[in-house]
Parts: structure tokens; sequence; C-alpha cells
């Protein structure tokens, strides 16, 4: 029997790098979300709050990714995390979810109850603020781009700034529609839309980090094919209890069982089973076991 473990650092902590980037956005929407929230109230208006809302959001989202990137980075010396604090970073994505959501249900509630009633909006400030808020968030989103392909955490973030770059679109096209045909109602239409847009932002990003945390196959990869890649090794007859995960952005764990007759060619077997793991899959931290036959207590269990 062998056992094979790809030691050493993944092939790379992707959230890690964006580190910078993450702090610089995060002074600019803390910056601009006082500027908005303190016009807001001076205009009363609820798109504007509502967008300001959201810019809160953004501020704690992006303040958790930046602790969540330095925490993941972290050296464990308790001893009981044995593969390190690197899912902080997923934790931080489900809070920006959670926070997205509570966003999105204040402004459809706050909406809600403004009908019927007949609000005094001021149009000006709702299109120079917006505005100023449309700038940031775009220099903000093209800070954050590269890095949401390839980290969750970053990816949560970056869906906040998107988002309240629709709702930055929002407050100012409200404040045209306000000034230039007098109906305040527009402000508490473009409100809902807000709402229902971070809403659906935050339900897509919800379902990648429950994907994470239920332990799924990666995205875009088949388990099957990978099952099949291992079984077309010369010398392998059989590929057993085969676990694909992902541990976090970039960081994509694997276990399997591999059957061999032949104990002479158990070396080989193993380094083709970790080379094809890693250069067709990506996958660098695979622990794998090579047997003769399948042994009883693989047959006995049943999960």
């Amino acid at each position: 029997m062998g056992t094979g473990h790809s030691h050493g650092p993944p092939a790379g902590h992707a959230g890690s790098r964006y580190r910078g980037k993450l702090a610089v956005a995060f002074g600019l929407i803390a910056t601009f979300f006082v500027v908005e929230l303190v016009y807001g109230l001076l205009a009363d208006s609820l798109a504007l709050i509502s967008d300001a809302g959201h810019m809160a959001a953004d501020v704690v989202a992006l303040g958790a990714a930046l602790a969540a990137t330095k925490i993941a980075t972290r050296q464990d010396k308790t001893g009981r995390r044995t593969f390190g604090s690197y899912r902080a970073e997923v934790f931080a994505s489900g809070l920006t979810v959670l926070l997205m959501l509570g966003v999105s249900a204040y402004v459809v509630i706050e909406a809600l109850s403004r009908i019927g009633s007949d609000p005094d909006v001021s149009s000006g400030p709702m299109v120079v603020v917006g505005g100023i808020g449309l700038v940031v968030n775009i220099i903000v989103m093209l800070l954050l781009r590269a890095g949401s392909k390839e980290s969750l955490n970053v990816k949560g973030a970056y869906f906040e700034v998107v988002a309240d770059t629709a709702g930055s679109v929002g407050v100012v096209f409200a404040g045209i529609l306000i000034a230039t045909t007098g109906q305040v109602w527009w402000d508490t239409v473009v409100a809902l839309a807000i709402g229902a847009f971070v809403a659906v932002r935050a339900v897509m990003l919800g379902r990648q980090v429950l994907a994470v945390l239920g332990q799924h196959v990666p995205e875009g990869m088949s388990i099957d094919a990978v099952a099949e890649d291992l079984a077309a090794i010369p010398g392998i007859t059989d590929v057993h209890d085969l676990h694909i995960w992902v541990l976090t952005s970039g960081m994509n764990v694997a276990t399997a069982h591999l059957v061999a007759e032949d104990t002479d060619q158990f070396p080989q077997v193993l380094e083709q089973a970790r080379s094809t793991l890693k250069d067709t899959y990506g996958i660098e931290h695979a622990t794998l076991q090579v047997e003769r036959s399948a042994a009883p207590e693989c047959h006995e269990i049943d999960w």
C-alpha cells in the first residue's frame, strides 16, 4: 500500500494577491458612503439613501474580505485546523450575501411604505451625488475585476460593487426623471429596481458559497471524467472512494483509492495519478492510496 501527498502551497492563494486592491477599494467606498448618506438624508431621496445603505454593505463586505485574506494566510498554531484558515474567505463571502439580502429587503420594505405618499425629493443632489458614486464604483470595479475571476472572496466584494454601480445609475436616472417630469414616485420605482437587482446578485453568489461549504465538486469539473482518466493510467484496474472538493478559491483537494495488481508498479502508478490530477485538473493537493484490491472496509462504508 502506498500513500501520496502533494505537499507545499497550492497553485496560489488567489485572494491574498488582491489584498492591496481591496484596501484601495475599501478606502474609496468608505469615504463616498459618508458623502452619499449625508446628501441622501438632506435630499430625502429613498433611491439615494438605499444606495448609501448598499454602500454601507460594501464597506462591511470589503472590510470582511480584507480581514479574511489576512486570516487565511496565517499559520495555524493550535494544531486543530489541519487545512489552515483558508475557509475564512468563504465565510466572508457568505457575510456579503447576507448583507446584500438585508439591504435589498430594507429597500423594498421602505419603498412599499412610501407608496401613496408624496415626499419632497430634491433631484439635484440625486444627480450630482449619484454621478460621483457611479465614477467611484467604476474605479473600484476595474480594481477588482481580475480578482473576481480567481477568488470567491474578491468576487463577493466585486458583486457588491457591481450592484452598487447599478444603484448609482438608478439614482442618476431617477433624479433626471423627477427633474423633467416632476413625478417623485420615480424615486420609489428606482429604489425597488435596485432592491430586486441586489437580491438576484446575492442569490447567485450565495449558491456558489453553499457549493463550497457543501464540498461540491468544483464548478466545471466532472468527477466521472476524473475517475476515467485515473482508471486509464497503465497498471490501475479500479478507482473508488474518489472525492474532490474546493477548500477555497484556487485550492481544489482530492482523495482516492487506486487498485493496482502489480506492487512493483505502485510508485509509478502513484506518480502518474498525481501528475494527472495536477496537470489536467489543477488539483495540487491529492491524497492517494494504492492497494492490490479494494479493502473490505471500502465496501462496508455506504457514504
